[in-house]
């Protein structure tokens, strides 16, 4: 990795769920699973400082007492990246990279794709990179929750659905789906440049927040990977987690 690229990841943890309340803060395996995330993130050894920010004074105390970096803001935002560019206005770095509070399973071949894509980009045009994966089962792909990306040749993003996209009006032809991973890494401008512009339409109608950066002109280049990543959605999500630190 460029010597020259100060990169921090940040990872904004909210406490309140509406699908898995207090979920951050469950116990997985003797400690909590944002506790698990933020020491996950360290081991990977990518970066020189990691951050939880968040509005919850519970999960701050649970950062900071276990030797943590820990930033406490109360501004309600719209997302997750929203909430780390207001803590990135105070923190000098190159890149930023957004780890998801519920994956403690944090993958460090993933993150060396995404930070990669900044090494080879010598003219500064990318503005964030995140990850893709293909999906398979017609399930995985008509459902909603799985937000679909469309691309181009380069690999760049060209709009993100909760629609299965591309639509095959020709049935012969042959298509991959890819679902959208939310992990990202950001140069540090284009995130705060994020937090000051307005919702659009489509991000309004989609509730994707890469939709936005599209809607600006915003460049974002897709990372294809095998790696699976586990979130922890549900209480059923924590028990496979459970089940696999156990083995």
């Amino acid at each position: 990795m460029n010597k020259d690229l100060k990169i921090v990841a940040m990872i904004p943890a909210r406490l309140d769920s509406t699908r898995f309340p207090k979920k951050l803060m469950r116990d997985l395996n003797g400690k909590t699973v944002i506790r698990r995330t933020y020491e996950a993130t360290v081991s990977t050894g990518l970066f020189e400082e990691v951050y939880v920010v968040t509005d919850s004074k519970e999960i701050f105390i649970e950062i900071d007492k276990n030797g943590g970096n820990a930033i406490y803001k109360t501004t309600a935002h719209e997302t997750g990246s929203d909430r780390i560019a207001e803590a990135a206005e105070e923190i000098e770095a190159d890149i930023i990279v957004n780890v998801q509070g519920d994956e403690p399973f944090t993958s460090k071949e993933l993150l060396e794709k995404l930070l990669y894509v900044f090494k080879e980009d010598e003219g500064e045009n990318i503005d964030l990179a995140t990850p893709m994966i293909a999906l398979t089962s017609p399930e995985e792909i008509e459902n909603p929750n799985n937000v679909k990306v469309i691309t181009d040749h380069q690999n760049l993003a060209l709009y993100f659905s909760r629609s299965a996209i591309p639509y095959l009006r020709d049935k012969t032809q042959q298509t991959t789906y890819y679902k959208h991973i939310g992990i990202y890494a950001f140069r540090r401008q284009a995130l705060l440049d994020f937090a000051k512009l307005e919702m659009q339409k489509l991000e309004a109608a989609e509730k994707i927040e890469c939709l936005r950066y599209l809607e600006y002109g915003k460049k974002i280049k897709m990372v294809e990977t095998s790696v699976q990543t586990i979130g922890i959605d549900t209480p059923e999500d924590l028990e496979k987690a459970r089940e696999m630190f156990k083995s």
